[in-house]
């Protein structure tokens, strides 16, 4: 160790006559680690709550989506076999979406109908997981029949439907639900619509008010036959191995179809969503760094204290040749920040010991997802702060002339 920063540690530690300088060295070192300590966690659950919200959005949203120009794809078989062949997709899956009023004897709503194809995983394995009551092995048969002892008329097929809206329309699983859509028909090409009447066969809750207040699925056979789109879809989704090759993809993919077909991904859909978190965790993190700088500009009033007070101390160790070092109690209290920010990150992702209510944010513990960028950044940044700070005491006993000092 170098004998100045040595010399500088046992001045920390004050006589009992300079205890103040010491105690207050003490409470600036404390008001830095906790500053460090709120940021980090502060960054971890803020990732936690956007990787929650971005993976239960995509695993019932399209992660790349293929559309064609012209209108409806009718050789969606061979495209599905061309993007499937490609690097770093998981799957494919066609679909049909139309939008309809679903009423019940208790209710009506408008919704969003997503024909999808049961038996492909891609989609419903990832549906699966958030089914609350049902099954969603019915979506694949072409008529589902009720539970209940009422009659119907012929079943269309069955649904899967948000919770919200199962509520909303006040039905459970086997009761029959209306659904009208506008259909295009004739030569004319004239509006009208269809009325068909489906068996709720599955309810799930994804935490997702949008999904869970609006979205129907159907299966893709039955949903061709009920929007008259038999042999053609919509567009197909195409599912990711890795969510970080999402620009790859979608560039293979437009240099594969070509012009005719308009491909896009989940950073267009969710541009909102992710500039919203976005801005959180910016106005968040410079909340949270102006603690510290507020923490570390207490350092300025401490090592003006110490420089006032140790003068002739200064001046002798300026004549044996020392420098001046202001970063030692910004240091320490950045490290305790780090080990108490990582600490508090653990705790919180293995005892859950902070809930929040699930109806609104779609989980009931806080998520926590730390990354050592974050602690790197956060840690830089605490001792920016704290150099700052520090750079005016040091440079006033810098420039202080030993000879000067020793004659006053």
């Amino acid at each position: 160790m170098r004998y100045e920063l040595r010399i500088a540690l046992r001045y920390l530690r004050a006589r009992r006559r300079d205890a103040f300088i010491s105690i207050t060295t003490i409470f600036t070192a404390v008001g830095v680690m906790l500053g460090v300590a709120a940021l980090v966690i502060v960054l971890a659950v803020m990732g936690g709550f956007e990787a929650s919200l971005r993976q239960r959005i995509l695993s019932l949203t399209p992660q790349v989506e293929i559309q064609s120009y012209n209108g409806a794809i009718s050789d969606y078989p061979a495209i599905e076999a061309r993007a499937d062949s490609l690097p770093g997709v998981a799957g494919s899956d066609p679909f049909i979406i139309g939008q309809g009023m679903a009423s019940s004897a208790h209710g009506i709503s408008g919704v969003i109908v997503r024909g999808v194809e049961p038996s492909n995983a891609s989609v419903i394995a990832k549906l699966r997981g958030y089914v609350q009551q049902g099954s969603l092995d019915a979506l694949g048969k072409d008529q589902a029949t009720p539970a209940s002892a009422v009659r119907v008329q012929p079943s269309n097929g069955a649904v899967a439907l948000g919770s919200t809206l199962a509520e909303k329309l006040k039905i459970k699983t086997g009761d029959v639900i209306s659904l009208v859509v506008p259909i295009i028909a004739g030569k004319a090409a004239q509006l009208t619509t269809k009325t068909g009447h489906f068996i709720v066969t599955a309810v799930f809750e994804s935490g997702i008010a949008f999904v869970d207040r609006n979205l129907v699925f159907v299966g893709l056979a039955n949903a061709q036959r009920f929007f008259g789109r038999e042999g053609r879809v919509d567009g197909i989704e195409v599912r990711l191995t890795n969510l970080d090759q999402t620009d790859a993809v979608t560039a293979r993919l437009h240099t594969m179809l070509g012009k005719s077909y308009r491909v896009a991904n989940w950073k267009e859909f969710d541009q909102a969503a992710a500039a919203g978190f976005e801005m959180l965790k910016r106005v968040y993190a410079l909340v949270l760094v102006m603690l510290i700088g507020v923490a570390a500009f207490n350092l300025i009033a401490t090592l003006i204290m110490v420089v006032m007070e140790k003068r002739k101390d200064i001046a002798v160790l300026r004549a044996m040749g020392a420098t001046v070092n202001g970063l030692i109690v910004g240091g320490a209290g950045t490290a305790a920040g780090l080990v108490v920010g990582a600490l508090g990150c653990w705790l919180l992702a293995h005892y859950h010991f902070i809930h929040i209510e699930k109806k609104i944010y779609g989980i009931s513990t806080l998520p926590v997802e730390a990354h050592p960028l974050s602690f790197a950044i956060v840690a830089l940044a605490s001792m920016m702060l704290c150099w700052i700070a520090a750079l005016y005491p040091a440079r006033q006993a810098a420039r202080q002339m030993p000879v000067e000092v020793f004659r006053s």
